[in-house]
């Protein structure tokens, strides 16, 4: 039975080594299983050249980045502040995906805790789907704790390298003032490995630091759908190549570009969002994502893959509508080379409508 979050007794010492062992040796059995059933995944290069970055969240944040950070979604603290005060991390998340893959053991559980000025860090859960790389975590502190203490929540490294580009969001849910659970989600970037050792840095207001290092892999009960479909629309040329469905939920891969100004990234085609409805026509809850892009020979060019809850086993055709999203609140930070942070404020961008047409996904029949 999984003891309280605030329970005062003292606990041995966690066993780090001998948990990465396990999760390991369990990683490169279900590796040798798969192997024998399948064939080997190719994985698609992308070009070296680094990307601008900007990040979008479905509450209509903007903001530029480049290098690795991570911002604070005002869905993911809206979504969180719902939870109840026991349970697992994903599953009182109040995302129908993460409850699902928690509950269908296809999370990887960690239970790694650091302690650092009376203020202990635990990495509970970890999800690694066709979007995101989702971590759970709690907070349990000797001390009452402020807002945000850890600040946008953890930055990540794949097999101990800062990746080229990263962005994601970050929301915590206050259970009590010393005790307190977040999520953070990192998505996820074509040229990313199948499997790694990710490493896990959060720091404090008063420059504690909490490092952790654990394997993850991504889940392979994963259904690629091609749509291959492609619209014109007041300038605006997207490309919307897939669809993945999993028991974490819907994956949406789509491009995107449109003529500009390398001085303004801020047009039609880096608001794009997605309307998905069933043939009922039930809506799928959206989370949105983010999203890279960049500027080559007088045109912007981006690309990002959005996350939805996970459809039943009855929904034989789904209704896609891009649609913009026109930001009027918001901000950034941009990061450089060296670590160092500056909030880019938020400008208004003067985008106009765009009326997009919907188009149809036949779902295969291992869906049905």
């Amino acid at each position: 039975m999984k003891k309280p979050f605030n329970e005062n007794s003292t606990l041995p010492e966690f066993p780090r080594d001998e948990v990465r062992t396990a999760i390991a040796n369990g990683i490169k059995q279900a590796e040798e299983q798969k192997n024998m059933t399948q064939k080997p995944v190719q994985i698609k290069r992308k070009s070296k050249r680094k990307p601008l970055l900007y990040v979008a969240s479905a509450a209509a944040a903007f903001s530029i980045m480049v290098g690795s950070a991570a911002y604070v979604s005002p869905t993911f603290a809206s979504t969180l502040s719902q939870l109840p005060i026991v349970g697992s991390v994903f599953s009182n998340s109040g995302y129908l995906g993460l409850k699902q893959a928690s509950e269908q053991g296809l999370t990887s559980t960690i239970g790694e805790k650091h302690t650092i000025n009376g203020i202990s860090v635990t990495i509970d859960e970890v999800l690694y789907d066709a979007s995101n790389i989702t971590v759970g975590l709690t907070i349990d502190s000797e001390k009452k704790l402020g807002d945000y203490y850890l600040g946008a929540g953890p930055n990540f490294t794949i097999n101990g390298k800062n990746p080229k580009v990263s962005s994601g969001g970050y929301g915590e849910k206050v259970l009590s003032s010393t005790v307190r659970t977040g999520i953070a989600r990192f998505e996820v970037k074509e040229d990313m490995p199948d499997s790694f050792e990710m490493g896990l840095t959060l720091e404090g207001k008063e420059g504690e630091k909490w490092e952790f290092s654990v394997p993850v892999k991504k889940i392979t009960n994963t259904i690629d759908v091609p749509v291959n479909h492609q619209q014109q629309a007041e300038g605006i040329q997207l490309d919307v190549s897939k669809i993945s469905l999993s028991p974490s939920g819907i994956a949406l891969d789509y491009k995107a570009s449109e003529k500009g100004t390398i001085d303004n990234s801020q047009v039609g085609a880096s608001f794009i969002e997605f309307r998905i409805t069933d043939q009922n026509g039930k809506e799928i809850t959206s989370h949105s994502g983010g999203g890279e892009g960049h500027f080559d020979n007088g045109e912007w060019n981006f690309s990002s893959t959005k996350s939805f809850d996970p459809i039943s086993s009855n929904v034989q055709k789904l209704m896609i509508t891009p649609y913009l999203v026109i930001p009027s609140g918001g901000g950034g930070v941009h990061v450089d080379i060296a670590g160092v942070e500056t909030k880019i404020p938020f400008n208004k961008p003067c985008v106009k409508e765009v009326k997009f047409q919907p188009f149809t996904v036949e779902l295969p029949k291992q869906n049905k």
